[in-house]
């Protein structure tokens, strides 16, 4: 597994599925990227790609691991577009 492809798939999807907040950074909701059909099929392991994004700095999200269900109301938020 290309860590490095997989996180920038990971923003595409992020930019494809998220919208504007109020400082202009691009956030969506865990349950939405985790539901969409078209992660699903790009993502092996999408927490684990979510994990290695925020080590990296690319994306900011409470907590240190989401759960679908629990965590669906997240925000993951891009920091690097």
């Amino acid at each position: 597994m290309n860590v490095e492809h997989e996180v920038k798939l990971l923003v595409r999807e992020i930019q494809r599925l998220g919208t504007k907040n109020a400082d202009g950074q691009t956030t969506v909701k865990f349950g939405v990227l985790f539901n969409d059909d078209e992660c699903a099929n790009i993502f092996e392991a999408l927490v684990g790609t979510l994990k290695a994004a925020k080590r990296k700095k690319i994306i900011s999200f409470q907590g240190e691991l989401l759960l679908q269900g629990v965590h669906d109301n997240v925000d993951i938020i891009l920091l690097q577009e």
